[in-house]
């Protein structure tokens, strides 16, 4: 007989299905299990609904019949909902199936729920367990975590540079620093994001599409967000491709430019001339985008080390060296002290092909 904290592992598993892929709400994943056999399977559905529980119950039923579920176990990775919002609770589901035990590792913070799911399947006679897989879903479910605790979005910044640092030669020729592997797992880091950020200049200077171009994955493509507050780029831009590209730049002063820029099918945000990274970061948040996936050069780079806003640096490094002259991947921070040095905690390194990925986490100022 498997453990919770196995079955734990198989609904996490369900759940990074869906990461990037569910809007404001979190991915979570569910399994049904009874007797040691797995009734359903399923995760939050793209964009947020259905839920994760929903999906996996309808999976039992169309398998194994109604009958089936009087007395399994669910193994959810959040707290289930008690709250309805467009579709009703999890929980009056998981009580109408007759469910003799939920297992879930942590109570979802969300204030409509918090503690109020567990209650309303206690009141109901449901034994409910709470703990297994607690750490591995906290770091699978930090970017809604953190949403929720401060209403920022998790940061991801990308950087692909030579030994020295550069992420250009001095004529700004930058493709390719790094190999065709290290670039397919950076489409399979936009897949598993909301949003890709990069700024107007990156777009004038490279034209990016900022899309997913992994086999069967092109659907995962993250929305993609320019920084462009002069609202620079042109209307024939590949990123506008995709349909659903959002702008943020300040369209008070630039009013034409922005009705040219939304006829060609992007969504221009308004923010001021002077808008810091927070400021930024906090607008994009409002349009539920918990993870951030940050693509760009010096400039955008250097905002968000600047403002203390980068929670995961992802350091790709090619085996070139260009010297004095190419263009660096951080501009000047202004910093006299070590003391007030950025700092992250190297969480792991691996070879992917010819270059070397390292990936760093912020270390918390006391």
């Amino acid at each position: 007989m498997r453990t919770d904290a196995e079955v734990m592992r198989q609904a996490l598993a369900m759940a990074r299905r869906g990461q990037g892929r569910t809007g404001a709400n979190p991915s979570v994943g569910c399994i049904i299990m009874r007797n040691g056999r797995v009734l359903g399977r399923g995760r939050t559905g793209d964009g947020g609904r259905p839920h994760a529980e929903t999906t996996a119950l309808s999976d039992a039923v169309t398998r194994y019949g109604k009958d089936a579920l009087h007395g399994a176990t669910a193994y959810v990775t959040l707290e289930p909902c008690a709250h309805y919002g467009k579709t009703p609770p999890c929980t009056d589901a998981l009580i109408a199936a007759k469910v003799a035990r939920v297992v879930a590792p942590f109570s979802d913070p969300d204030p409509r729920v918090a503690g109020n799911g567990f209650a309303a399947l206690e009141a109901a006679g449901i034994t409910v367990t709470i703990g297994p897989g607690e750490a591995e879903a906290r770091a699978l479910l930090g970017p809604y975590l953190r949403m929720r605790k401060n209403g920022r979005a998790t940061v991801t910044l990308k950087l692909a540079t030579t030994l020295d640092g550069a992420i250009a030669t001095a004529s700004g020729e930058s493709q390719w620093i790094t190999g065709p592997m290290a670039r397919r797992r950076v489409h399979l880091m936009r897949a598993q994001s909301d949003a890709i950020l990069t700024g107007g200049g990156t777009v004038l200077a490279d034209d990016p599409a900022l899309d997913v171009r992994l086999a069967g994955m092109e659907a995962d493509s993250p929305v993609p967000v320019i920084a462009d507050r002069r609202l620079r780029i042109p209307t024939n831009a590949r990123v506008l491709a995709q349909g659903n590209a959002m702008i943020y730049g300040d369209r008070a002063a630039h009013p034409e430019k922005a009705t040219a820029l939304e006829a060609a099918g992007a969504v221009v945000v308004q923010i001021a001339s002077d808008a810091d990274a927070p400021t930024l970061l906090a607008a994009i948040a409002t349009r539920g985008h918990a993870s951030i996936f940050c693509e760009g050069g010096a400039t955008l780079a250097t905002a968000l080390i600047r403002a203390d806003c980068v929670d995961r640096l992802v350091w790709f490094t090619g085996g070139i060296i260009l010297g004095g002259g190419a263009r660096q991947a951080m501009d000047a921070l202004g910093i006299n002290a070590l003391a007030d040095a950025p700092r992250f905690r190297q969480v792991s390194t691996e070879t992917i092909g010819p270059d070397t990925m390292s990936v760093w986490r912020r270390v918390e100022k006391d």
